[in-house]
């Protein structure tokens, strides 16, 4: 190999790299220009509100707080890492059983005209109720915060996942169930050869508007249920006037949300390049 050769690939892969860190900072660059304006801005609101914390100091108690998140000095005093996986379990336990029961009864939905018929309406009626309302009903079923938690959860994960998996089936062009009818394909290989496939997308996108409705709405039912949970922690600690923990729990919030959606979104582009 001459040396010329080789001058020609040393330089081929320095410009290679160098075109991906640019790439790679003009990522990073628009981020972190918006984040620090937002602590600029921030900053200066502090300085004329007195009541709202300075970054710093909200970073200090941070600091502070997650040194030990997971301390335990009773049933109404417990670290901020116990709280979250409270709320995440209530998350989990609620949108499970949505999906459960919520991607079974859109495909019914989507399937047959008879069901779309008499079940269309009821949810178009129920939809729009705030999650918050059926927190009465569940507290006056179940006699207990937790599963009426959990029941806020349910009602209003399970909505998404119904309508866009009925939209799914629904558009599922008539030619493939033609050719699995003449096949005589049995219902179960319909739905899983035919149907799955191709109301995939439209399960998934239910499914990441119900993880974050869900996120949204066990923040809120733990603030009037009391107990545990990142909801419940919050309104304690604006009760105990820690305004700091306060914006300290609001970017907990709203980072757990990103992951939860960004964990969905994964798993769909994964999915849906797997079925293509």
């Amino acid at each position: 190999m001459s040396t010329v050769t080789t001058m020609r690939r040393g330089d081929a892969f320095i410009a290679l790299w160098r075109e991906r860190l640019e790439s790679a900072l003009r990522a990073v660059a628009g981020p972190v220009a918006g984040f620090a304006l937002f602590v600029l801005v921030w900053q200066v609101v502090a300085m004329r509100i007195p009541e709202i914390p300075a970054p710093g100091v909200t970073w200090r108690a941070a600091v502070e707080l997650f040194s030990d998140p997971f301390y335990d000095n009773g049933p109404n005093d417990k670290g901020i890492g116990w709280n979250l996986l409270a709320s995440l379990q209530r998350v989990a336990v609620g949108f499970g059983l949505a999906a459960l029961i919520g991607i079974p009864a859109g495909f019914v939905i989507g399937r047959y005209a008879a069901a779309r018929a008499m079940f269309s309406p009821i949810v178009s009626l129920l939809r729009p109720v705030s999650p918050l309302a059926w927190l009465p009903l569940g507290l006056l079923l179940f006699k207990a915060a937790n599963p009426a938690a959990i029941w806020a959860i349910f009602i209003c994960s399970i909505w998404p996942m119904i309508i866009n998996t009925a939209v799914g089936v629904s558009r599922v062009p008539q030619d493939y169930l033609n050719v699995a009818r003449v096949l005589n394909l049995s219902e179960w290989k319909v739905t899983t050869k035919v149907l799955m496939p191709a109301v995939l997308p439209y399960m998934l996108t239910g499914v990441r508007l119900s993880i974050g409705t869900a996120w949204l709405v066990i923040v809120a039912a733990e603030m009037l249920t009391g107990g545990t949970g990142i909801g419940f922690w919050l309104w304690d600690e604006w009760n105990n006037l820690k305004v700091e923990h306060i914006v300290i729990a609001i970017f907990v919030i709203g980072i757990v949300g990103l992951l939860l959606e960004t964990m969905l979104v994964a798993l769909a582009r994964r999915f849906t390049y797997t079925e293509e």
